[in-house]
């Protein structure tokens, strides 16, 4: 999205400026109108200033949002703590980053504006926080927010990742031996039975067939399986894809489980960091929604904005979806009745990451002995089919 450059005043007189990253022009407007800001100019920054030097690893950008608190708390100027942050950099691409955006802050620019020049680095949920932390004078807090919850998410990822580290593991190693005996071992046994002449039982003619398949059609199989995943992917960057798969993904059992509690867990947490640092609620739920990496969820959070835009409250909006577990609709719905609606966030989120702790465990003890019993009665239907004949011969000659 494009990054708009503002200056303006806010509700006591004072002299503002900053950059905003929004869909369009009026859009920008209408989000600093809310945050009480009385725009005088508002254009939109130059391509060319945007400057991209590849995705950064979240763990590299934890890392330095830590540093960064430690520095800002304890009070290192701004353009030094970068110098230092940028020199201690091992990750090349990043370190550029950090040194464009301290030639930027040296020149002049505020935090936010620098940061939001590298998108790749730096997301609306960074930039924002970054913004509201500068305005506020609380940039140290900010940031020690900022890498709190960016490691609570690259924890949340490690483990969704390792409980589909050993199913995937275990299911290559399937495909790859069945791929072998098929290919290696029955043409073997083809061969033999082709001099017998005999008749041949069903399971031991399938057998032989779908390895003759895979040796004369290998390429044309090859071919399949790679337009099909370049077909699906192609059709998950469409909206239509995008939302239909993620729904699909919703729907599966064990892990559409533990999916929805990752959605679950990092909507309370990003929505709840952005409010506790200031960031009005609306602007917070776009964020949010941009982040959930759900399509589904992402379309029952704005939604839901959209509701309270109206002037109602988040909770019921929320339970209309259907997408959000009960218990975190009555949980957001005593927060705002409370006025700690941050608090409350942060503890559901506590609590679905933990879900998310047993979901993963409870899907790994139970794929386990599922993908073992998979295997062996894969290669134990290979081997009865393919002895079979010899069985029946054996009975033969046995009656003789």
């Amino acid at each position: 999205m494009p990054a708009y450059a503002w200056k303006g005043k806010n509700r006591m007189g004072e002299f503002q400026e900053g950059v905003l990253v929004s869909d369009s022009r009026d859009a920008a407007a209408i989000t600093l109108k809310r945050n009480g800001i009385e725009v005088n100019n508002i254009r939109v920054m130059a391509s060319d200033t945007k400057k991209s030097f590849g995705k950064v690893p979240a763990k590299a950008l934890a890392i330095f949002t830590r540093q960064f608190s430690v520095m800002i708390d304890a009070g290192l100027p701004l353009v030094q703590c970068l110098e230092i942050l940028g020199a201690q950099q091992d990750h090349k691409g990043f370190q550029r980053v950090i040194e464009a955006v301290r030639d930027d802050v040296e020149k002049g620019a505020t935090l936010q504006a620098a940061l939001s020049k590298h998108p790749k680095a730096f997301n609306d949920l960074y930039v924002n926080m970054v913004g509201a932390g500068e305005s506020g004078g609380i940039l140290d807090i900010i940031l020690q927010r900022l890498s709190t919850y960016i490691e609570k998410a690259v924890k949340l990822t490690a483990k969704v990742k390792g409980a589909m580290t050993y199913p995937v593991a275990v299911i290559t190693i399937a495909i790859s031996v069945v791929v072998i005996i098929m290919v290696k071992v029955i043409p073997v046994f083809s061969a033999m039975y082709d001099g017998m002449g005999a008749k041949l039982p069903f399971p031991t003619l399938v057998c032989m067939s779908l390895s003759s398949a895979l040796i004369n059609y290998s390429w044309l199989i090859i071919i399949g399986i790679v337009l099909v995943v370049v077909g699906l992917r192609q059709y998950y960057r469409t909206p239509p894809g995008h939302l239909q798969i993620d729904a699909f993904l919703l729907k599966l059992p064990i892990l559409g489980d533990v999916l929805r509690k990752v959605a679950v867990a990092r909507f309370c947490r990003t929505l709840g960091t952005l409010i506790s640092s200031g960031v009005p609620i609306l602007e917070g739920m776009d964020i949010t929604a941009r982040t959930a990496g759900n399509m589904v969820v992402q379309n029952a959070i704005l939604k839901s904005k959209d509701a309270v835009e109206q002037g109602r409250n988040i909770s019921g909006p929320l339970a209309e979806t259907k997408v959000f577990p009960p218990m975190v609709v009555q949980m957001v719905g005593v927060g705002e009745a409370t006025g700690a609606l941050d608090a409350m966030l942060a503890k559901v989120a506590d609590f679905y990451e933990d879900e998310v702790d047993n979901a993963v465990a409870n899907l790994t003890s139970l794929m386990e002995p599922v993908m073992i019993a998979m295997l062996g009665g894969i290669i134990g239907f290979i081997v009865v089919a393919m002895y079979l004949p010899i069985f029946n011969l054996a009975n033969v000659f046995g009656k003789d």
